[in-house]
């Protein structure tokens, strides 16, 4: 069997547009430098809180400009497209304030700390009729492409089961973003939306949530176990964690056939397609990434959208944000996260 052709945006030869970064941390690192090396995007400008602090990414980066505040760089006649990186805490505000001065808005998952929080992105971004959207990379890579068409061509049957994990061990300090509920620590909102993610791309949104998890000495979820029904035989069975390290598998089961995703699904590399524990078919990223070098597909595909004057991504909407987040913030409640 053949597996369908990923339809990715190609990451050279299309629109390119001038971004800035609010919150020059390790995910922008990451992201900018796949972004330089991959793709014909460039960043233009970048802030931060302390002016040092952004001169020292912009020379590492090659970036033009630096700004000692946020404010600057929103202001900047230079920038199209802003790019949100700071902690859970700070996306809505920096989001409203990027969106105020009519800037188009790329942010760091989750999109906020909560589903009124997406909510109240969304209806800013609408009504200054500016592009808005969470930096869900993991739907704009080549694999996802393909599981995306699968599941349209109905090339795996009815689907009955999907299982999504996550788990990896962070940083302990109290104060630290992992284990801060001022900043929106906990498992669920920095790596358990992968998998309420995968599942709301694969099934939609569910009917019922129920959620088990334990709780760190600062009150936010340390791991959960999420099981999402539909009101039909579908089931999503979801995991996450924050004390452990877990293989981060993920699969899709149906009548006809399965999808396995074996390692850090949520990144770019292998799918295989499966029937009766045989691979009729796989693929690899065609590009080889793994990991973080897979964050520049959301980029050119963000560039695309502005070029053809979109407000919104088609396959990760605001309103498709606002479901998983609305999931995120049940599955907390039942854990007793703060």
């Amino acid at each position: 069997m053949i597996l369908p052709e990923p339809t990715h945006v190609p990451l050279r030869g299309g629109p390119v547009v001038r971004w800035g970064i609010l919150a020059p941390g390790g995910i922008a690192d990451a992201w900018t430098e796949t972004l330089h090396r991959n793709t014909d995007q460039r960043v233009a400008a970048v802030a931060s809180r302390t002016l040092a602090r952004a001169e020292e990414f912009a020379a590492r980066h090659g970036v033009g400009r630096s700004f000692g505040s946020y404010d600057e760089l929103v202001a900047d006649p230079g920038v199209d497209v802003v790019y949100i990186a700071a902690p859970h805490s700070e996306h809505r505000r920096l989001a409203l304030l990027a969106i105020g001065a009519g800037k188009h808005v790329l942010v760091e998952k989750p999109i906020g700390l909560s589903a009124a929080e997406a909510r109240e992105i969304a209806v800013a971004a609408r009504a200054a009729g500016v592009f808005a959207m969470e930096a869900m990379w993991s739907r704009f890579l080549p694999q996802t492409t393909v599981l995306a068409r699968l599941l349209e061509d109905g090339a795996l049957g009815d689907v009955l089961t999907v299982t999504a994990d996550f788990g990896a061990v962070f940083d302990t300090d109290p104060q630290g973003r992992a284990y801060n509920p001022a900043l929106g620590g906990g498992a669920l909102l920095d790596v358990g939306i992968y998998p309420v993610w995968f599942a709301h791309l694969v099934l939609g949104t569910p009917s019922a949530v129920t959620a088990r998890g334990s709780l760190t000495a600062t009150g936010v979820d340390a791991q959960a176990a999420v099981i999402l029904d539909y009101g039909t035989p579908a089931q999503a069975v979801l995991t996450t964690s924050m004390l452990v390290s877990t293989p981060r598998r993920a699969a899709v089961s149906g009548t006809l056939a399965e999808v396995r995703l074996p390692r850090d699904f949520m990144g770019p590399g292998e799918l295989h397609l499966v029937r009766d524990d045989e691979v009729l078919a796989s693929m690899d990223d065609p590009n080889g990434f793994r990991w973080r070098d897979g964050l520049c597909y959301e980029a050119v595909a963000v560039a695309t959208y502005i070029a053809e004057g979109r407000t919104e991504s088609p396959l990760h909407s605001l309103d498709d944000t606002v479901a998983i987040m609305t999931v995120l913030d049940e599955a907390r409640r039942q854990v007793g996260a703060a």
